[in-house]
């Protein structure tokens, strides 16, 4: 019976997500219908101590402690990540980066090697302008059209920056911050110990198949296909040069100061974020010899926090409402029991996570929404097959963003699309193998390196 009733509610709650409701409230609805029916089927308690006295009214307790918990250090963080890139973005320093690094790409005289070239630098960029969105129309505007000048299609252009942020790499990442704290980890040695080795074995796999791939299908165009319908409507900064170094300090901060090098001063991500942003201050309010128009936009940078979390510490909250409803009325344990009796072990486990994962973010179009739902699972999950749950979380966090390139409702597609003028059904298709070559890549490297 537990059973039946918590499919039901996940297939209401993945439907109505699926038709536009509000993804907050539809996760939290569904948490407290699971943990209602945790209480009425198992006489399962909510809290492992009742703050309320009411098995019932601790609900709604139990909603407030996350907030109270995710609004702290872990939520703190996000928000200012995504300050600091709107911040970057705004000064014009996002931009000059990507500049100076898709300068080298112009040398070459092969169209397709320039294409898939392109992805790399993109996700190298991706550790430092952290919004998918954000660096693939920042991509569209610098990178797109140099691609098309060079013979490339409007397809394969769009296709290749509409997945250059496809993993969420580095501690400056939102998703790679919950991970490494939901794992207990320093963020610099999860980026440095485990999402790097996976990464360059993901990065190339997927480069590889970006230039098969559009070369194939861009050979079987009309040569009518092979326009740019990009508009740069939006007026350049003119910064200096060393501009482009300013998005790079965050990670450098966080690197530096880390037990990587045995430091023994310690600077998590919130601290770097807050340093970098008074140093970029400073260096913007001396240039432009205006430090009171430069305060004032301090005003950017707190509005971004306020919309990041409206919009994603209220998911992470309402994820984790959602999936401790779900452990509450047993569907985990019988998840895991089920695996155990199965004679599956951890490998197993780890795919059916990461398939849920990838499921997700496909109907979502959003790398963020499943993973701030399961995350908090994962823990209990790694624990119960004997794994390190950072072994676990890692192909989670990834494959969300693997995943959600293959989505021609994600935002990042959507933005890319509507730039080039092209179809995001289309550009899909042509991110559809890419990406399947980088799923499997994370999933057998992990297994390899951490297995």
């Amino acid at each position: 019976m537990n059973f039946v009733v918590a499919i039901l509610v996940i297939l209401i709650v993945g439907y109505l997500i699926v038709k536009k409701y509000h993804a907050q409230g539809v996760l939290i609805i569904g948490g407290a219908a699971l943990l209602l029916g945790g209480i009425l089927l198992n006489n399962s308690p909510v809290m492992e101590k009742s703050a309320t006295g009411s098995l019932y009214l601790d609900i709604f307790a139990q909603l407030s402690k996350n907030f109270i918990k995710t609004s702290g250090s872990l939520g703190l963080a996000i928000m200012i990540v995504s300050a600091f890139a709107k911040y970057m973005d705004h000064i014009g320093a996002s931009n000059a980066l990507v500049k100076l690094s898709i300068k080298p790409l112009q040398k070459l005289n092969s169209p397709y090697i320039v294409l898939a070239l392109s992805y790399v630098v993109g996700q190298i960029l991706n550790v430092f302008i952290p919004s998918a969105s954000g660096l693939g129309v920042l991509l569209m505007v610098t990178v797109y059209p140099i691609l098309v000048s060079l013979g490339v299609s409007s397809l394969a252009a769009t296709s290749v920056i509409g997945t250059a942020a496809c993993l969420d790499l580095g501690p400056t990442s939102g998703n790679a911050v919950l991970a490494s704290k939901t794992a207990e980890m320093d963020a610099a040695l999860y980026f440095a110990n485990y999402q790097i080795p996976v990464a360059i074995v993901t990065v190339i796999v997927i480069t590889i198949l970006h230039y098969i791939v559009n070369k194939k299908m861009d050979a079987k165009l009309d040569t009518t296909s092979f326009n740019s319908n990009i508009e740069n409507k939006e007026e350049e900064k003119e910064v200096p040069k060393f501009y482009a170094f300013l998005p790079i300090i965050p990670l450098l901060i966080i690197l530096v100061f880390s037990p990587l090098t045995g430091s023994s001063i310690k600077i998590g991500v919130v601290e770097a974020m807050f340093m970098s942003i008074t140093l970029s201050m400073i260096i913007e309010g001396i240039r432009r010899k205006a430090f009171k128009s430069t305060l004032t936009e301090l005003k950017i940078i707190f509005n971004a926090m306020g919309n990041q979390f409206a919009n994603v510490i209220t998911l992470i909250v309402a994820g984790e409402f959602f999936a401790l409803g779900l452990t509450k009325i047993g569907v985990i344990s019988a998840l895991i029991e089920s695996t155990k009796s199965a004679g599956l072990g951890p490998q197993p486990m780890i795919l059916v996570m990461t398939a849920i994962i990838v499921v997700s973010s496909i109907l979502m179009g959003s790398g963020n929404a499943p993973f701030f739902a399961f995350a908090a699972l994962a823990p209990a999950v790694a624990a119960s097959v004997g794994l390190n749950p950072i072994v676990m979380l890692m192909p989670m966090q990834l494959s969300a963003g693997i995943a959600r390139s293959v989505s021609p409702i994600t935002a990042v597609i959507v933005a890319v699309s509507g730039i080039s003028g092209v179809s995001p059904f289309e550009v899909v298709k042509r991110t559809a193998i890419p990406m399947l070559g980088g799923l499997l890549a994370v999933i057998i490297s992990n297994m390899v390196f951490f297995g």
